[in-house]
């Protein structure tokens, strides 16, 4: 059985410069990560756990309820140097844009394309020593009774571990929780992956979580 997650109290926060890990793509500088430290910190946020040692991982991010879950996500990856890069269609990598999509981690996905998305990010994780991709399968801020299964898809044939980022609005936590136990079954572990954060996580706007 898979243990209980997050409390509904701070039981431990963890330091900026303890929450990195050695498998990570990292990105910024000293200042960069001072911005991110300092935004995070004036919205009254701080990190639980820590980042898996992993070089290749998709990460797991729910619940999504709110546009300031954005500003979150960049000013946590920001505080501690971390390049997690992001599912975006080709089409929005237009000039001026494009560059600056990419230098923030965007990668560009041709949905029409053969073999489709799962086979793209297939590539694009064999292509690098180190890759990290940021999903957020509920994949809207409304109320969902399930999460999309793509995450799923991508990690069973790229063999890569999924991890699970909690927000937790009630203790104003980014919690780096765990790399979940995959069965290789979509239906099941996707439906224990959407109830795990649904008993363990309340988001910023909790009434738009199903």
């Amino acid at each position: 059985m898979v243990k209980r997650g997050v409390d509904k109290k701070h039981t431990h926060i963890t330091p900026f410069d303890d929450v990195a890990s050695p498998s990570m793509p990292k990105t910024g500088n000293g200042l960069t990560r001072w911005i991110g430290r300092r935004i995070m910190q004036g919205m009254g946020w701080t990190f639980r756990g820590k980042l898996p040692d992993e070089p290749r991982v998709i990460f797991v991010g729910a619940p999504h309820t709110s546009s300031r879950d954005s500003i979150l996500a960049v000013s946590a990856m920001m505080s501690v140097g971390l390049k997690c890069s992001w599912m975006m269609k080709k089409e929005a990598f237009f000039w001026p844009f494009g560059g600056l999509w990419k230098i923030l981690g965007g990668i560009p996905v041709d949905r029409s394309r053969k073999g489709g998305l799962t086979g793209q990010m297939v590539a694009w994780f064999t292509a690098d020593d180190k890759a990290w991709l940021g999903i957020t399968p509920a994949g809207t801020r409304r109320k969902v009774e399930s999460f999309k299964k793509g995450y799923l898809r991508i990690a069973y044939a790229a063999n890569v571990p999924v991890f699970l980022v909690g927000i937790n609005s009630p203790t104003k936590e980014v919690v780096l929780d765990r790399i979940w136990p995959l069965t290789g079954d979509a239906d099941t572990d996707n439906a224990d992956i959407k109830g795990y954060f649904d008993r363990n996580y309340t988001g910023i706007r909790p009434n738009h979580r199903a």
